[in-house]
């Protein structure tokens, strides 16, 4: 069985989220995972902070997992909300802005993680991850 989200599949999606940071200026952490969470593809760009590297693949790992953007999850996770305190759970998850899961179809089949950067900045880099995601699936 081929993959959801193939390493040919992540490549564009990682690619064009580096052309955006490289445009707006802000050296970025990007990671790409597939539905389960799981690394396909990684770039740190030079000068981008080394503490952001597990923050990017964990805002990944959390919009693949929860199925929804980390900005919506922290939403759901502020004080008094339905989802408080879920952050802690699943080996820590995220609960800022810059992870979306990449859709197929109607189907999640990956997500990408950016950070190092501010939220919005982060965001941006990972839309234009997220609008390169090939429409059919590569092998």
């Amino acid at each position: 069985m081929a993959p959801r989200l193939a390493l040919a599949d992540a490549q564009p999606v990682l690619e064009a989220a580096l052309a955006k940071a490289e445009e707006i200026g802000q050296p970025m952490n990007v990671a790409v995972v597939d539905d389960g969470g799981h690394l396909i593809a990684f770039a740190r760009q030079d000068g981008a902070i080394l503490g952001s590297i597990d923050i990017a693949i964990r805002k990944a790992r959390t919009a693949a997992l929860l199925k929804m953007t980390t900005a919506q999850l922290g939403e759901a996770a502020a004080p008094g909300a339905p989802l408080s305190g879920i952050e802690v759970t699943n080996g820590g998850l995220v609960i800022f802005g810059g992870g979306i899961p990449l859709v197929r179809g109607r189907e999640v089949v990956g997500a990408i993680g950016v950070s190092a950067g501010s939220v919005e900045q982060d965001t941006e880099v990972a839309e234009a991850g997220v609008a390169a995601l090939p429409k059919r699936g590569r092998r």
